[in-house]
């Protein structure tokens, strides 16, 4: 009889935790940004939280810095030497919506649509964690340009940890709409 009652405690302690499991998550990700107007290939980090609104809907917030990258110049005359520079350019991305979960599997299939704001920013200071929170706190007073981020991707889990695979069009609108490719990739936590 008393392990009946111990077995009736333990499973009356550990449903709800075990149906809570998908109600938040949180991740990391790297993340890869081609700004179409220039060919310039960024890479970066970034961060998301997410809750579950309805079963198979879920609403994110997301940020990631890109950090500044190299180029080289090229001459096709001999005698010529090829440097290689520091563009200066780093690139904050913040966005916030939807996550439209399919299935209810390990591995499931989702669409996101999401709006937000990028920051260009040309700065010669080295990529640094203090470098990446005074880019958040001026940013009000830099050239933020509205974005609007349609993706797809998958997501697979197993227990509380689970990988995410996700690529879309980060539209940015600066006097026009400048489509560019975005993909991240990185783990996350259910809970």
């Amino acid at each position: 009889m008393k392990r009946v009652a111990l077995f009736l405690f333990l499973a009356g302690c550990f449903v709800p935790l075990a149906k809570a499991q998908d109600q938040f998550q949180v991740g990391a990700y790297g993340d890869y940004f081609r700004i179409s107007q220039t060919g310039t290939n960024m890479a970066g980090l970034g961060g998301r939280v997410g809750y579950k609104m309805v079963p198979h809907v879920m609403f994110e917030g997301e940020i990631s810095y890109d950090f500044d990258q190299g180029f080289t110049e090229h001459c096709l005359s001999t005698g010529c030497t090829v440097t290689v520079a520091n563009s200066n350019l780093k690139v904050l991305h913040g966005l916030v919506g939807p996550k439209f979960i399919g299935g209810r599997h390990a591995i499931r299939p989702f669409l996101a649509v999401k709006g937000g704001f990028i920051n260009f920013q040309l700065n010669p200071k080295p990529a640094t964690f203090g470098q990446f929170t005074s880019s958040v706190q001026n940013l009000r007073s830099n050239n933020v340009s509205g974005v609007l981020y349609p993706a797809l991707g998958a997501e697979g889990h197993l227990g509380p940890v689970g990988l995410r695979l996700e690529a879309g069009d980060e539209m940015y609108f600066a006097g026009a709409t400048h489509h560019n490719v975005r993909l991240t990739f990185g783990p996350f936590l259910r809970f």
